[in-house]
């Protein structure tokens, strides 16, 4: 009887042994997901699309994760008007600490009342930028927390007429974009993407109303 204690107990100590070493050897997920450390410094005038993904994939190649393809999540107005979910892939998404911050574009966007009421984790914790470092939010000097998204709640496009994208990220100047708020705190509600519309276009415009024209950026390849 003695035996057998000892056998179960060396069975049972080297079954941990191998579950340390699988976890131990398990390696961590890429970024796959950022909060911009700097806006473009133009306001919201990022050249178009093409210009918020190259920013995007820039600050991502000073991380090391150059070598994925990285876009901004923006939607644009007008023809060919372009929706924000549509152009960051399937998901799961990471943080540059290897949380995740949404595993699908549903859960991202809390498309069923389930996934609404649970939320993604895009907050003050999670959404860091491409260093792993916090982004400034309430509280903080200066509070940088809108974020540049043109998006409606679900991640669409506008109507076009009344201008949400500063003229698809062309204007520094006359316009208005829609902006959300990475810590989820302020505004007359707590989305991540979809709080308040900016007073203008400029850079003083977004510094105003608590921002610096940030971007969400996304590898939609991961």
């Amino acid at each position: 009887m003695r035996y057998m204690r000892v056998v179960l107990a060396a069975l049972a100590l080297v079954i941990s042994f191998g579950s340390y070493l699988a976890l131990a050897q398990q390696k961590p997920q890429p970024m796959s997901f950022f909060v911009t450390s700097v806006g473009k410094g133009d306001g919201a005038n990022y050249g178009g699309l093409a210009g918020a993904d190259a920013h995007c994939q820039q600050l991502a190649a000073t991380a090391g994760r150059g070598d994925a393809k990285w876009v901004a999540y923006l939607s644009t107005q007008g023809a060919g008007a372009v929706n924000a979910r549509d152009r960051i892939g399937s998901g799961p998404w990471f943080n540059a600490r290897g949380q995740q911050v949404a595993a699908n574009v549903a859960e991202l966007h809390g498309d069923t009342i389930e996934q609404a009421r649970l939320g993604n984790r895009i907050n003050k914790q999670a959404a860091v930028n491409e260093k792993g470092s916090p982004v400034n939010g309430v509280g903080d000097m200066p509070n940088q927390h809108d974020i540049v998204t043109g998006s409606t709640p679900d991640g669409r496009a506008f109507p076009a007429g009344e201008d949400r994208t500063c003229n698809n990220y062309t204007s520094n100047g006359t316009g208005s974009v829609m902006l959300g708020h990475h810590d989820r705190l302020g505004g007359p509600n707590a989305s991540w993407n979809a709080v308040h519309p900016s007073k203008g276009c400029s850079q003083p415009n977004l510094v105003a109303t608590g921002g610096a024209g940030l971007l969400y950026c996304f590898a939609p390849g991961m």
